[in-house]
């Protein structure tokens, strides 16, 4: 295969943990050991946390909120400047731009481009006036793209409803033998414990939902624990809890790549309450390649990866009685637990990024038939004016 030059944009502060910035430095990674050239250009708040030589710095990001969480992104002339230069001295085969449709750098980097461009859309949501609102200054600019990418079903949809436009879905991926063959931590591995990782402080992510469900649990499981990873003040959760479940929970804090994967080894069960706002769920397929059994609520985002709870089981969506009910049973059965490890680890191979970055390879290679390299436009929108 032709190696490509390839210039990658991220929307969001490339320093703040999230699964787009996740997808994007394992994808970059994977196309630089296959021998292409890669550039990333993100938003960074530290540069003292960043060791990439293949990154370019746009400038320090700045919060709003998005789908239910805070997004750190970069907007404005200054940056639109800024992402003309990296393209002019980039020289691109192709542009890969994720989230195009938000205020951020992919956006200006869209408006601002010609040629090859691949956009992947992340977000799952329901339908908001807002997006109709400036859906008119949006779709030109969307319809820009040459090729687009859903990371499922659901962020699919929700791109055909806010800008009457489709795309090719292709899951996000992971490094499968980072978590089959990881190492489990002796003193996180006991028996029935639960695991759950997350931005807890943000409602959508469910942890109250599983709070709320751990004392019907202690009553069928005595020795029930939860251990709780993700950044997020633990101590101030720890004071809000019943007395008699505060000595059941561990928090972890942030936890690295590595640790991320010996957490996953080491539990019994991964809970994944979230209640909303998923596209995905890229925690779910790293628990199955671990080899962990799932239990997730019944949202679209998880019920597909779970295959409608082939590969995992589903609980009622907010429903604390029903999650505990669907632990109960899973915690007194092992054999169960070994069958859905089994059925968790076949199905998470479909993930792995040799097999997703091939994907998206094939769809660079459509986007640049019969097209000049990326350039920039004449086009005045979003203050591409020189």
């Amino acid at each position: 295969m032709k190696k490509f030059k390839i210039g990658m944009v991220c929307p969001y502060g490339w320093d703040s943990p999230g699964g787009v910035q996740t997808h994007i430095r394992e994808l970059t990674k994977h196309l630089l050991d296959e021998g292409h050239q890669v550039s990333v250009f993100a938003p960074v708040s530290d540069e003292d946390r960043v060791n990439e030589n293949w990154l370019v710095n746009a400038g320090k990001p700045i919060s709003i909120p998005v789908n239910g969480s805070v997004a750190r992104v970069l907007f404005g002339p200054i940056a639109s400047s800024r992402v003309k230069q990296w393209i002019t001295q980039g020289d691109f085969d192709l542009l890969h731009l994720h989230e195009p449709a938000i205020p951020s750098l992919s956006l200006l980097a869209c408006s601002a481009a010609t040629g090859p461009m691949v956009g992947t859309f992340h977000v799952s949501s329901p339908k908001q006036k807002a997006i109709y609102a400036i859906g008119p200054i949006l779709e030109p600019i969307v319809e820009k793209l040459t090729a687009r990418i859903a990371v499922s079903e659901s962020a699919r949809q929700t791109l055909k409803d806010h800008f009457d436009t489709d795309a090719v879905v292709i899951p996000n991926g992971i490094e499968s033998s980072q978590y089959s063959l990881a190492q489990p931590t002796i003193h996180w591995r006991k028996p029935h414990t639960l695991g759950f990782i997350g931005r807890f402080e943000e409602p959508r992510k469910g942890l109250q939902v599983l709070l709320d469900a751990l004392p019907i649990i202690a009553r069928f499981v005595p020795d029930v624990r939860l251990l709780v990873a993700g950044p997020g003040d633990g101590d101030e959760l720890i004071k809000k809890l019943d007395v008699g479940l505060r000595n059941r929970i561990v928090f972890l804090g942030f936890l690295s790549e590595k640790e991320k994967a010996s957490f996953l080894k080491s539990i019994n069960i991964y809970v994944a309450p979230n209640t909303g706002g998923e596209s995905f769920g890229i925690i779910l397929t790293e628990a199955l390649s671990a080899g962990t059994p799932v239990v997730g609520s019944d949202i679209p985002a998880f019920k597909a990866v779970l295959e409608n709870g082939e590969a995992g089981l589903l609980f009622k969506n907010g429903d604390s009685a029903d999650l505990a009910k669907v632990l109960i049973g899973l915690l007194r059965n092992y054999e169960l637990q070994q069958s859905l490890s089994s059925k968790g680890k076949l199905s998470s191979q479909k993930y792995d990024w040799q097999v997703v970055a091939d994907q998206i390879l094939s769809v660079y290679e459509m986007a640049m038939a019969g097209n000049n390299k990326v350039g920039l436009t004449s086009d005045s929108r979003f203050w591409n004016r020189r």
